[in-house]
């Protein structure tokens, strides 16, 4: 039904073949293989289920009203502006049209590049994207692989995450290991252009500036970039908040740092010590504008850590967050 919407009654008219059996599945659409008419070309074409873009606004209104009511709780974090940006951000993800021209867009930047592919888009209206079909294996089925494999691919995915920007404008904001595909020849293939945070000019500089105060250990610099960019309003010991942001920081301190579990929880202890009333979490805010680089940074360091990967993050760093090299 939805194809015949879309489409048109002759929707069969594009395509030379068409599984109708679902490839995958997700919450708001199912993707099918099929190949076009006349090219022959093997595509992916994703199709929205019915009702899935009123019932996802409708659970977006409830969250931003029950933001507005938490918030006296949140201690000096703005969540009503965060929901509210993040709000926005979810809701294009049914907007096909638009993550076609995401996807496009980014496909675009990345052709011909040795380790990234992003398949070309076909077709797209509000509910149907017609994409290349890309044969590879999801980034978590490689939990048991080798170390050299794991690093290899565990440093491209988190490559993509900070190249993006500087690539081709785009923050793809979905670090989820399901959007990522390991391909025959050992690229990386990058799924689901949804949800992403349109940044023209690239990560901002204060972002890798701060991070590159931190590594240094100046807290009192770190404290000020913090209230500059709208983080924290308030007094706050300027060496808690070095300590809080170990996580961002100590990836970035060495040549080499080992995500694994161990890491990540001993970090989730740290933060949660910090939860009190008086403590550094509850008195920091994450501004609208960095709500979905926090979330990439911190999916991307679970992923990471899932996959217990050694990598160079420090040197992805060097070359794609502005303001961290001096």
């Amino acid at each position: 039904q939805v194809l015949r919407a879309e489409l048109g009654s002759d929707w069969r008219r594009h395509f030379a073949e068409f599984d109708p059996r679902p490839a995958a599945a997700a919450s708001i659409g199912q993707v099918h293989r099929a190949k076009l008419a006349g090219s022959g070309q093997t595509v992916a074409v994703k199709v929205q289920y019915p009702g899935a873009d009123v019932a996802l606004a409708n659970d977006l209104k409830q969250i931003q009203r029950l933001a507005a009511a938490v918030a006296p709780l949140t201690g000096g974090l703005d969540v009503v502006a965060m929901t509210r940006e993040i709000a926005e951000r979810v809701f294009e993800e049914v907007d096909y049209v638009l993550e076609g021209a995401s996807q496009q867009q980014m496909a675009d930047a990345v052709v011909g590049h040795p380790r990234f592919i992003v398949p070309r888009v076909h077709l797209a209206t509000r509910r149907v994207l017609v994409s290349d079909w890309v044969d590879g294996v999801k980034l978590t089925t490689l939990i048991d692989r080798p170390e050299a494999e794991r690093n290899a691919a565990g440093l491209d995915y988190v490559t993509f995450l900070f190249a993006g920007p500087s690539l081709a404008g785009l923050l793809h904001a979905d670090p989820h290991p399901g959007n990522y595909l390991v391909t025959p020849d050992h690229k990386l293939a990058i799924l689901d252009f949804g949800l992403v945070s349109r940044l023209p000019n690239g990560l901002p500089e204060p972002m890798g500036r701060l991070i590159r105060h931190a590594v240094a250990g100046d807290a009192d610099a770190v404290l000020a970039g913090l209230v500059d960019e709208g983080f924290i309003q308030g007094e706050l010991d300027p060496a808690a908040v070095l300590d809080y942001l170990n996580p961002f920081v100590e990836p970035a301190m060495v040549e080499n740092f080992r995500f694994n579990r161990e890491w990540t929880r001993a970090q989730f202890v740290r933060v949660h010590t910090s939860m009190g009333p008086q403590g550094v979490a509850m008195q920091l805010n994450i501004p609208p504008d960095y709500s979905l680089i926090y979330r990439v940074w911190m999916s991307g360091i679970a992923v990471l850590s899932q996959l217990d990967v050694s990598a160079n993050f420090a040197a992805v760093l060097r070359a794609y967050l502005p303001g961290f090299a001096d």
